[in-house]
């Protein structure tokens, strides 16, 4: 059994893991920079943003050769694209792809670390019979210049889909694509598989919360304390809507024999504004969704169907695009301002003193300002919880990332073997590992601070002064 001493130090080696890792840019956090505004900052600024921050990849709609150029030499990797518009010359004459390679990435790589090229976006989905049967001469001619000048395997190429080529996602065990799609799909993804680039989808839960708008949807939804939902098919708990869209895609791939094929998130988010008539848009929200997801990429926990790694994921969007049109909330997913302040905190920054988790509470108003962070006490579960709640507290807890070994049979803090016990434990130790910050001890206000150290005998709770 560890002493308090060693504990201390292996709480000590940990702390600093934690911190070198959120120093340092991950590649599994991108971010799209969408172009459909006219107040977007110098690109040469942007690239200075990018790199105070852990955003490791940046996927762009087009070829703007000015962001090319200033992202030279940071290593963040980027993602270009080919319009949907482009897709019938690109299918058609390969004297086409190959100048479009040779404009598009010749004159910046390997300076810009530019690793795939989408060729169009959710073509499958605009249900245009005559740009689906173009898609993939398109991208293989793509590739075929990109082989031409000895990139091949270095620079992929890949399509982009709508979550709505699924005809089936509920459970995830259950994923099927539309039929509609199957033949399309299996040509796009063997060449994918031969090629070894990444299915690339956009997954959005607050499109399933607006379908469903009930509480513990949204809770669901916003990686917070929940009952979780059970899939009927293999038993397995899913505690969030993220890893339950992923899920469905996997499943979905595996039922037609694309088990090989990695996926990829290409766009998810969540506005942070909206018209008075839409749901679910909310600076709280918003922060909850990105910062939660973040949180959840960073612990490697991955899915249930894909465990021990985190999916590369790109988050929508940059900035706001103010001249989208449609609802008030397509103008309102940026995590930064054109000033390059951030339009809520989610933790990328590199110079933040510890990981920032958001509030664990749901809202549909505009969000107050964050408190400061506390680096004293221990985080309880209040008096009266139920224990269905502490229970989800618990999943949720162990859930993300945190060593749960210490409440499991033999483990120190076993007995009393109870839920309160076992969710006590579990939450000092999610709050003590996701920054000591006063919203990592919310848990849907079920959770308090306290200055009083709950440990027994064998039992040590991280915390207390620091």
């Amino acid at each position: 059994m560890a002493t308090l001493s060693q504990l201390s130090l292996l709480l000590f080696v940990s702390f600093l893991t934690t911190a070198f890792n959120f120093a340092e840019s991950q590649s599994f956090i991108g971010v799209n920079y969408g172009q459909i505004a006219d107040n977007l900052p110098p690109p040469e600024a942007t690239a200075s943003l990018l790199k105070s921050t852990a955003i490791g990849k940046v996927r762009l709609y087009g070829t703007d050769a000015a962001i090319i150029k200033a992202l030279a030499n940071t290593g963040i990797g980027i993602v270009i694209g080919a319009g949907n518009g482009d897709i019938p010359t690109l299918a058609s004459d390969p004297n086409a792809a190959t100048q479009w390679v040779n404009s598009n990435v010749l004159p910046y790589y390997p300076a810009s670390n530019i690793a795939l090229i989408t060729v169009g976006n959710e073509v499958l989905t605009s249900m245009d019979q005559g740009l689906i049967s173009q898609l993939l001469p398109a991208m293989r001619n793509v590739q075929n210049a990109v082989n031409s000048v000895s990139l091949g395997g270095k620079v992929k190429v890949s399509t982009v889909h709508s979550m709505a080529v699924l005809t089936q996602s509920d459970p995830p065990s259950s994923g099927l694509f539309n039929p509609v799609f199957q033949d399309a799909l299996k040509g796009l993804l063997q060449f994918q598989k031969d090629n070894g680039s990444p299915f690339a989808i956009n997954p959005y839960p607050f499109f399933a919360y607006q379908s469903d708008p009930r509480p513990e949807t949204l809770a669901f939804c916003l990686f917070q304390p929940n009952a979780g939902r059970v899939d009927s098919g293999n038993g397995i708990k899913y505690l969030n809507m993220f890893d339950a869209q992923v899920d469905a895609v996997r499943s979905a791939l595996n039922s037609i024999g694309f088990k090989d094929v990695e996926i990829m998130v290409a766009e998810t988010g969540w506005p942070y504004r909206g018209d008075s008539n839409e749901v679910g848009p909310s600076v709280d929200n918003a922060r909850a969704y990105n910062g939660n997801l973040i949180a959840h990429l960073r612990s490697l926990v991955g899915t249930p169907l894909m465990p021990g790694k985190s999916v590369d994921t790109y988050i929508f969007a940059l900035y706001d695009e103010d001249l989208k049109t449609g609802p008030a909330s397509e103008r309102a997913f940026g995590l930064y301002k054109p000033d390059l302040t951030m339009t809520y905190d989610v933790g990328l920054s590199k110079t933040s003193q510890t990981p920032s988790t958001p509030s664990t509470t749901p809202s549909t108003s505009p969000s107050t300002p964050l408190p400061k962070p506390t680096t004293t006490g221990w985080c309880v579960p209040k008096n009266g919880v139920s224990d269905a709640l502490l229970q989800a507290n618990l999943d949720y807890a162990c859930a993300h990332g945190i060593d749960c070994g210490p409440i499991q049979p033999g483990g120190a803090c076993f007995d009393p073997n109870t839920v309160s016990s076992h969710a006590s434990y579990a939450m000092n130790l999610y709050y003590q590992t996701m920054g000591k910050n006063p919203w990592n001890c919310d848990f849907s206000q079920t959770a308090v601070l306290t200055s009083t150290n709950p440990s027994h005998n064998p039992c040590i709770y991280p915390g207390g002064s620091t």
